[in-house]
């Protein structure tokens, strides 16, 4: 009889670590994956956030408004970060949001997306990837909804634009597995002066449950009312470079198309 229970207890401890190493692996060979976005093209971004990530060897997805003043002054630096691997997401035209929620008293009635049609805010997202592909020449990208705003009138617009982008990100907040993610709504951990600890700390979990962690940032250093301080921003990326072999860092493209394959290749074995 003890020799059946140890043999069982081999048996589970051996299937256990099978299990675990699968995990380890899911995220292009790494624990987890971890996209670092920031939203609404500001000049910090090609100041203070690019020069740190090509420093470090690090990639990020920079979700661009088309309209945004310092795309059509540095559009041959926002060019030369494509080249060097950094993406450039859509962030819609001109950055609509839903003014008749709650705190938004910063919508203008020109830029209210609840008095857009969807047909409108549709458009808008295509002519700004044609603007996109003007600066990086690219076809595949993905998307960041303005405001976290998914609906007009109660219509997900985005349902109209599924097959033009990898994915979109959201705003609220989550670790995910990598069966677990909505590629139509991503989610993220929006940064607003949060220290180094409580970010890297987001990195530890996401490496200890094996999942996809997404920051949110807007100004680092500046230049936003949302905002991170340099240093806390610089710790993070120094603690993210020194564990790249057990991390998946990369920009939202490339995981969400990575997401995406897996998705499509489990629900075939599943039929």
């Amino acid at each position: 009889m003890k020799l059946i229970k140890y043999v069982m207890l081999l048996a589970m401890l051996f299937a256990t670590q099978i299990t675990m190493a699968q995990t380890d692996n899911t995220w292009n060979g790494k624990q987890c994956a971890v996209v670092l976005t920031y939203d609404d093209a500001i000049n910090v971004d090609l100041d203070n956030v690019i020069p740190a990530l090509d420093s470090l060897g690090l990639k990020a997805t920079f979700y661009l408004i088309g309209s945004s003043p310092v795309v059509n002054l540095r559009v041959n630096e926002w060019r030369k970060a494509a080249m060097h691997g950094h993406e450039l997401g859509n962030h819609s035209l001109f950055h609509p949001c839903d003014g008749s929620l709650p705190g938004r008293g910063f919508v203008t009635a020109d830029n209210d997306l609840s008095k857009y049609t969807v047909t409108r805010a549709v458009n808008e997202i295509r002519v700004n990837n044609t603007l996109l592909k003007a600066i990086d020449g690219k076809d595949v990208r993905t998307f960041a909804y303005p405001c976290g705003d998914l609906t007009i009138g109660g219509q997900y617009f985005y349902d109209q634009l599924v097959k033009e982008f990898a994915g979109a990100r959201g705003v609220m907040p989550g670790l995910q597995t990598i069966d677990e993610v909505n590629l139509m709504n991503i989610e993220c951990y929006g940064i607003n002066g949060q220290s180094a600890e409580y970010m890297i700390d987001l990195v530890k979990q996401a490496m200890q449950t094996h999942t996809l962690l997404v920051f949110l940032f807007h100004g680092v250093g500046g230049g936003h009312t949302i905002n991170v301080s340099l240093n806390a921003h610089s710790e993070l990326l120094h603690y993210l470079a020194q564990n790249k072999k057990n991390i998946w860092i990369a920009p939202m493209v490339q995981v969400a198309s990575y997401i995406k394959s897996h998705q499509a290749t489990a629900s075939n074995k599943a039929k």
